[in-house]
């Protein structure tokens, strides 16, 4: 289960970032300015927030198997129709439907998590995903900059929109919401898991009890806060390497896989350090120390790129 994850983790940030390692070639083909590429990927990010809470919803009420699939398909195609876009207007419409297919990918990726590992390992499986995307975001740069030079930009989006499609099949013949309806689990195995006997039923969120706790309201900040800098790296990235620091294509596709990289080690570090703390001195310091840690070394160097001239 953790294997198919990771692949899907793997493919959402290769279809995510795979626009953005385009993005010169695509500007310069379909006429757009940086101003309008702001608006490329911003149609993305607006409409992935617009839908990303229904997208949860759906998961909650219908499971993992079903959502995750239908995800996936609905982003694949929209991967594809990139590749066919033939003006700006286009372009956007059709990077707004990729957002809203592509909501709900890492709420039910969770969902999957929490019903498939036991509570104590739940941090690794996840920091695993989160590895698997940024090691997306690395390998997009070595595969979309050679097949853009060999079959143009276009190419890359509908090898891309297959791949996704393949998961799916996969996915689907294979996952089941709750580990009892798996053909191979042993008793023991559902029992460490923690499976129900029975699916749960689907009960509607508190919305009044939730908007009241201060975590919550916390956690909000903080991922708002933390996609600030990680959309840059997503969306501008390989434009600002060329475009801002004078890069060329081949040069790009070597430095821009770097924070990726590095990215991914931190997320599989930080999911068995959090672990190891939340077993150790318990969970508010396990969960508490690793975050902030890790988004405030993030920050400040961040701030000291800005000042680096070589």
């Amino acid at each position: 289960m953790l294997g198919l994850l990771f692949l899907l983790s793997i493919i959402t940030y290769l279809d995510r970032v795979c626009i953005s390692v385009a993005g010169t070639r695509m500007q310069d083909e379909l006429a757009i300015s940086p101003q309008m590429w702001g608006w490329v990927v911003g149609a993305f990010t607006i409409s992935y927030a617009a839908f990303e809470i229904p997208a949860g919803v759906w998961g909650d009420k219908y499971g993992p198997r079903n959502i995750l699939t239908r995800i996936v398909l609905w982003w694949s195609a929209f991967t594809a129709m990139t590749g066919a876009v033939s003006n700006y207007g286009i372009l956007l419409a059709v990077r707004f439907f990729f957002g809203a297919g592509e909501a709900g990918a890492y709420p039910n990726i969770s969902a999957s998590v929490s019903r498939w590992f036991p509570s104590q390992e739940r941090a690794r499986a996840v920091g695993i995903t989160w590895m698997a995307s940024r090691l997306g975001g690395a390998i997009s740069p070595l595969l979309v900059v050679p097949i853009q030079q060999a079959y143009g930009w276009r190419a890359t989006f509908y090898i891309f929109g297959v791949v996704g499609v393949l998961w799916c099949i996969w996915w689907w013949s294979y996952y089941r919401d709750n580990p009892r309806d798996k053909a191979g689990v042993s008793e023991e195995e559902l029992n460490l898991i923690g499976a129900p006997k029975t699916a749960a039923a689907h009960h509607s969120l508190p919305w009044a009890l939730v908007l009241r706790n201060s975590n919550f309201w916390t956690i909000l900040l903080m991922y708002h806060t933390y996609c600030w800098g990680s959309y840059f790296y997503q969306s501008w990235l390989h434009t600002y390497l060329q475009r801002g620091r004078g890069f060329t294509e081949d040069e790009m596709r070597l430095w821009s896989t770097l924070p990726f990289l590095i990215g991914a080690c931190g997320n599989l570090t930080g999911g068995l350090l959090s672990d190891l703390l939340s077993r150790k001195y318990g969970l508010l310091i396990g969960r508490r120390i690793i975050g902030s840690a890790g988004l405030g070394m993030a920050g400040l160097f961040m701030l000291t790129t800005t000042q680096t001239a070589s």
